[in-house]
């Protein structure tokens, strides 16, 4: 019996000792990643590319982006305006609101002087993975070699890793310039559970259509 019970009471302190320290490797597994994405996010790679992809975000339901869309959009703006880029795609599905987030992102581009010949409008980027395709397809067709995307710091890392599991290289990027928020923790949890999600998903081959 007492031999049965120590068996019992050591198993137990094992299995709880092995629980723990797979605790604080997560941690310091998730701490180091987080570094990671921070870091890959405000030191992006801002060089000349043939276009900017901006990810879209939300409309609110006046019909005007969010802040964080806007900020990517100044972003874009400005890079546009500095001869960075050519082109600029802006890419975004219809959000809960009810608007095509990336027509009003057109119509936001074009009222500070773009013109509209240098926009091209992918209104199935519905999430990274979609405008990561769409944008494969829309450069190919396009003749586009370099691309530069441009969304939050903390969105830069999964971003870039589907635009270049879809083989498009290389792949520059600017970050949004905006203060911080409330919810960037929460994001860079996301971000960490999507980073693999995304890392260890199939990627289809890319299908032209001209």
């Amino acid at each position: 019996m007492i031999q049965d019970f120590v068996f019992r009471h050591f198993r137990h302190r094992k299995i709880w000792a092995v629980l723990f320290w797979g605790f604080i490797v997560f941690l310091l597994w998730f701490f180091i990643h987080t570094i990671f994405v921070i870091w890959v996010g405000l030191n992006g790679e801002v060089k000349r590319a043939d276009v900017a992809i901006v990810l879209g975000n939300k409309v609110n339901e006046n019909g005007i982006p969010s802040p964080r869309l806007q900020s990517r959009l100044d972003r874009a703006i400005r890079l546009y305006q500095e001869g960075t880029i050519k082109k600029i795609i802006v890419s975004g599905g219809q959000g809960v609101e009810g608007h095509e987030e990336a027509d009003i992102m057109r119509e936001v581009l074009v009222k500070t002087g773009i013109s509209e010949a240098d926009i091209i409008t992918d209104r199935n980027g519905n999430d990274t993975f979609k405008t990561a395709q769409n944008g494969k397809s829309i450069m190919e067709t396009q003749g586009f070699k370099t691309v530069i995307v441009v969304t939050q710091y903390y969105h830069i890392a999964r971003t870039k890793l589907a635009f270049r599991r879809f083989g498009v290289k290389p792949v520059y990027s600017a970050y949004a310039e905006m203060g911080p928020e409330i919810r960037d923790p929460y994001a860079l949890i996301r971000e960490f559970v999507a980073y693999y999600y995304y890392l260890l998903r199939s990627y289809p081959e890319v299908h032209l259509t001209r």
